[in-house]
């Protein structure tokens, strides 16, 4: 049996990472700060996905990936840290 079959906390990386608990409620509150409708938020991202993975993102059904994390981060003007990290608030 292999370290993955072993333990259901593995990934297939190999190892486990924390989703954040909040970043669903972060997101919608960039967006609902900035002012934008899903399909707005989607454009000025600008990293090439659809406006039906905003909501996704919003509602926890999706984490997002790393680039469009950093898009979010930089429209919003807060360091990337305010969004991923549990321990932080955003500030917006």
């Amino acid at each position: 049996m292999g370290i993955r079959n072993a333990h259901p906390f593995f990934t297939d990386m190999g190892h486990t990472r924390r989703r954040p608990k909040h970043l669903a409620r972060k997101l919608l509150k960039i967006r609902e700060a900035l002012g934008l409708s899903q399909a707005e938020l989607t454009t000025q991202l600008n990293v090439g996905i659809r406006f039906s993975e905003i909501s996704k993102y919003e509602n926890d059904q999706r984490e997002p990936p790393l680039n469009v994390l950093l898009a979010y981060a930089r429209l919003a003007k807060v360091p990337l840290e305010q969004i991923v990290d549990d321990e932080e608030d955003l500030r917006l």
